[in-house]
């Protein structure tokens, strides 16, 4: 593989007054002190090397006193010399300028050269100087993988799924085909038609513009893995043995364990991307019939961050980012107009559904949720997801149900979590939730922590036990509670979505900024406590890990009973 190009960019903290104010001056005030102190550097080299003090007229040597006692006696002496001077200088003024002179004009050309080779080299000098400070403690380094891990996976998308063509959605740096604007419903730029788990391949293509990539791993605040893991374990998830859907994994593990960078601290500050639900790299027992495969029970791996679009609220090692939407900005007017375009929208429907229902779930609400949907006649819409060629798979069908909807149920399906979520956020319709694993205690780096503030939660054993009517409870809200909901949703979308891998957004943090801010984060914290040392991760009971992150508590909580585990083989 190529190695990744180094890009500069600086940018500003905005985590207090006091320290947007000290940091909006420091990066005036640097190149200003470099310049001062090179062009002192410059006039010293010329006044002490360059400028010949020899030629100044009329300078001659101070005499010494015993010269002063012998002038004063014989002044005679004094009159001889100064005439003999004063016809010195005459004879040389009328001489033309001789070689001695020529010379001296040769010797500043080439000290004028001497001083420009100088700046050419001072120059790389103060750039690093001026990047190291900008970059302080968000260098990453990226390992160079073998192409079978990340690029021979790609060029094998006929491979990846049994049912679609996945090379479709490889185009465009993975992003999928341009939407266009079809119905006005979108932007003329930016709307792709992403397939939710081809996250790996432009969060690499990302990581490749980031501003403060580094060759010395030992500046690095994190490590990055380019693997892309949900491309490989997806071609062998249906009809392989477990030895085939573990094969790359294990060898990753192998090929990292014999690095010097991973040697540093076990691992703990690598990271990767897996582009897919967690649960397809847990399999914690080698039966055919298990799923997935075991990439993150792997000793290795267990020591790393993972990052999953859903992951486990019983694990510490995997923490979700969100999904892909269909929006990729290329830059923040883009962000904008799409804010503007969503607070004008009009929305006729109390609450939306997009989705199937899961009649082999025996826990799952979705059939609640279709019922009472019907019975809402106008009040709620509804497309029902049913067969392949249905309408939850064209982003047209879906965008145009959540612009219209005040409300998007957003219930559990075959696991925790849903792409729909970050569909209605971007679509500026309010989320409302049935379990907090759906998206409180999953992307923790992303979404703010007042959950009430842009959503809202309905118990699912209220919905499933027929308690509560969903209709009612959002009718309730006060409108001008919904509209600040929905103006804080609309907030939301600029940390939700992946800007366009080929160019970069300015003023706004995306969904990638975010997430190597908070990998950056909890490594430094990991590698603070190994400096004190503990490590407090090691004394948490992982069943308890969500609200050891979310919350940074081990005791009792309310949500407790959301997350007690009745069916270890399904999670």
């Amino acid at each position: 593989m190529t190695q990744p190009k180094l890009h500069h960019r600086s940018k500003m903290n905005n985590n207090s007054p006091t320290t947007t104010t000290t940091n909006s001056i420091l990066p005036k005030c640097r190149p200003n002190f470099w310049f001062i102190v090179l062009s002192l550097f410059v006039l010293w080299y010329i006044l002490l090397y360059v400028y010949d003090w020899s030629s100044l007229r009329g300078s001659t040597p101070l005499p010494d006193d015993s010269s002063i006692e012998s002038i004063e006696s014989n002044p005679n002496i004094h009159l001889t010399k100064e005439i003999t001077q004063n016809d010195t200088l005459s004879s040389e003024a009328t001489k033309p300028a001789n070689k001695s002179e020529t010379y001296d004009d040769d010797n500043w050309i080439e000290s004028i050269d001497q001083i420009h080779r100088l700046e050419n080299d001072l120059e790389p000098l103060l750039i690093e100087s001026e990047e190291n400070d900008r970059c302080m403690g968000k260098f990453i380094y990226v390992h160079q993988l073998p192409d079978r891990f990340n690029e021979d996976l790609v060029k094998q998308c006929k491979l990846l799924s049994k049912w679609s063509d996945m090379c479709q959605y490889m185009v465009n740096k993975g992003l999928g085909p341009e939407l266009g604007n079809p119905q006005r419903l979108f932007l003329p730029t930016g709307w792709f038609s992403t397939d939710q788990f081809t996250l790996e391949i432009f969060f690499h293509e990302r990581m490749k513009q980031y501003d403060c990539l580094t060759n010395d791993s030992s500046k690095a605040s994190a490590i990055f893995v380019p693997y892309y893991a949900g491309l490989d374990v997806a071609r062998h998830l249906w009809g392989f043995n477990v030895s085939t859907r573990d094969t790359d994994s294990l060898d990753l593990a192998k090929l990292l364990r014999g690095k010097p960078e991973w040697k540093v601290m076990s691992g703990r500050d690598h990271f990767l991307v897996a582009g897919r639900i967690t649960w397809d790299f847990r399999r914690g027992v080698d039966e055919e019939s298990a799923w997935g495969n075991k990439l993150m029970l792997l000793p290795e791996f267990k020591n790393s961050t993972i990052l999953t679009i859903e992951s486990s609220p019983w694990n510490l090692n995997d923490f979700g980012i969100p999904y892909p939407t269909y929006f990729h900005p290329s830059n923040d007017n883009e962000v904008f107009t799409w804010q503007n375009k969503i607070r004008r929208q009009k929305r006729k429907i109390l609450f939306s559904f997009a989705g199937g229902g899961r009649p082999h779930i025996e826990d799952s609400i979705r059939g609640e949720i279709i019922s009472q949907c019907n019975a809402a006649n106008r009040k709620c819409r509804m497309i029902e997801c049913k067969n392949k060629g249905n309408k939850c798979h064209k982003p047209i069908h879906i965008m145009k149900l959540f612009q219209s909807s005040i409300f998007c149920l957003q219930p559990p399906g075959d696991s925790f979590t849903r792409r729909s979520t970050f569909d209605s956020i971007l679509a500026g319709c309010i989320p409302v939730f049935f379990s907090p694993g759906s998206a409180y205690v999953q992307y923790i780096w992303h979404l703010p922590r007042k959950f009430n503030k842009y959503s809202v939660l309905i118990p699912e054993n209220d919905v499933k036990n027929k308690n509560v009517s969903i209709e009612k409870w959002l009718s309730r809200i006060p409108r001008q509670e919904v509209a600040a909901m929905r103006e804080e949703v609309i907030k939301l979308i600029p940390k939700v979505v992946y800007a366009d891998p080929r160019s970069k957004l300015e003023t706004l943090e995306d969904a990638f900024d975010l997430t190597v801010k908070g990998v950056i984060e909890r490594v430094e914290s990991i590698r603070r406590e190994i400096r004190e040392g503990r490590e407090s991760s090691l004394e948490v009971d992982e069943e308890i890990s969500w609200k050891y992150k979310l919350f940074g508590i081990v005791g009792k909580h309310e949500w407790d009973h959301f997350f007690l585990r009745t069916n270890r083989s399904r999670y």
